[in-house]
């Protein structure tokens, strides 16, 4: 069973910063500095660690990501579709278009 409200739930217990990898990433595609980005991004992700704000909120208010990046491009960085996107391909691996899992053999067995 899947249950995506708390799947959502889950997700946000972290106030946002399991898209910090994303987001540093995109920074540095934009031209960011890596270890600049890379210590924005852990500084902004530690404060929302510790409660003092949403992640998201803490990185669309930093001069220097709005510097590399656009409202649109953070938003971008926050969507977690782009960690489900081949979900429908994985089930069609494993389970084929019959919708059952493909038995699997073993090396060596005959």
């Amino acid at each position: 069973m899947v249950y995506p409200d708390r799947m959502r739930r889950n997700i946000e217990l972290t106030g946002g910063i399991i898209y910090s990898q994303r987001l540093m990433l995109e920074l540095v595609r934009q031209g960011a500095p890596r270890v600049q980005a890379y210590e924005v991004v852990q500084r902004l992700a530690m404060a929302a660690w510790q409660g003092r704000a949403p992640f998201k909120d803490l990185v669309e208010k930093d001069p220097f990501i709005t510097r590399h990046l656009t409202g649109k491009a953070i938003g971008v960085c926050f969507d977690p579709k782009a960690y489900t996107r081949h979900v429908p391909e994985i089930f069609k691996r494993v389970f084929g278009s019959s919708g059952k899992a493909r038995a699997t053999r073993k090396r060596g067995s005959a």
